[in-house]
């Protein structure tokens, strides 16, 4: 089972959406566990009134903090960060515990497939829209349609929902405080889990998640992610995407392997490492 932390800022129409997903289209009784910003639009007494296990802050405090809150009240092995404007579909957490299986250890970080309801170019998602908000969310015709929308596994797992065991959870320290309120925080996570040496980076092309793209950042004050994991890491969150992760490409096999020193890649290296040394 699955210890799943939800950061929720004022959303509670869609976090209803969420949990009840969850609990609904779930094989098995995940624990829940919600981080409520500010909550004054009703989210903190529902959570209450449902009896979820939460943390709470008076006012927004971002990605990084909520998430590694929440996430010290975890009972279980598997911790799954998962966004309150997302839709579980059925078999979602079958599929990813098929994988963790077939892994046979826990150096591994996993993503679900997610299905937007606009294309963004983004090679990993499937796109289909069955609304943009809750009210007009078609959940009859996602339950009849989901299963067209699988897509091959995928390399390059960053972005929620995501899947790590605790013990690298903790190892790499969560969401680092530096990258809040959390731009370019997910990268980062990425790129501690690869430094302390984790090589698996799947999308599990069958488990989905509908995502209805409703974005609290700009409500915020955004710091500047990709300028901090330059400075941080000495290359650029592209590099590391594409020659590290190669997010987007066809899984072939599990493991990634460190990055062919083709002559193309050691120009766009350098180049990085400059613009990383003048940021």
């Amino acid at each position: 089972m699955f210890s799943i932390v939800i950061p929720s800022w004022n959303n509670l129409a869609l976090l209803k959406l969420c949990v009840g997903s969850v609990k609904a289209n779930s094989a098995y009784a995940h624990q829940i566990i919600i981080h409520v910003n500010d909550g004054s639009d009703g989210t903190l007494d529902w959570v209450r009134s449902q009896g979820l296990t939460h943390t709470h802050s008076t006012e927004n405090m971002g990605i990084c903090l909520t998430v590694n809150q929440a996430a010290t009240l975890a009972q279980h092995d598997l911790i799954l960060y998962l966004n309150d404007d997302m839709y579980c579909c059925p078999q979602w957490d079958t599929k990813l515990l098929e994988k963790v299986h077939e892994i046979g250890h826990d150096a591994f970080m996993l993503s679900s497939t997610m299905i937007e309801p606009v294309d963004s170019g983004n090679p990993c998602v499937s796109v289909c829209d069955f609304g943009r908000d809750a009210d007009k969310f078609q959940q009859d015709e996602i339950l009849k349609k989901y299963m067209s929308l699988a897509k091959a596994d995928w390399y390059g797992s960053t972005w929620p929902p995501t899947l790590v065991h605790k013990r690298w959870w903790q190892a790499v320290g969560g969401y680092s405080l530096e990258f809040s309120p959390g731009m370019s925080s997910d990268n980062d996570f990425s790129m501690k889990m690869w430094a302390a040496g984790c090589r698996i980076f799947l999308g599990v092309g069958d488990s989905l998640v509908y995502h209805f793209m409703c974005k609290s950042t700009g409500r915020i004050v955004k710091n500047n992610g990709r300028k901090q994991f330059m400075r941080k890491w000495g290359i650029t969150s592209s590099l590391f995407d594409r020659y590290y992760l190669r997010r987007g490409d066809a899984a072939t096999q599990m493991a990634l392997t460190e990055p062919e020193e083709s002559p193309e890649f050691r120009r766009k290296r350098r180049f990085s490492e400059i613009k990383a040394w003048l940021a």
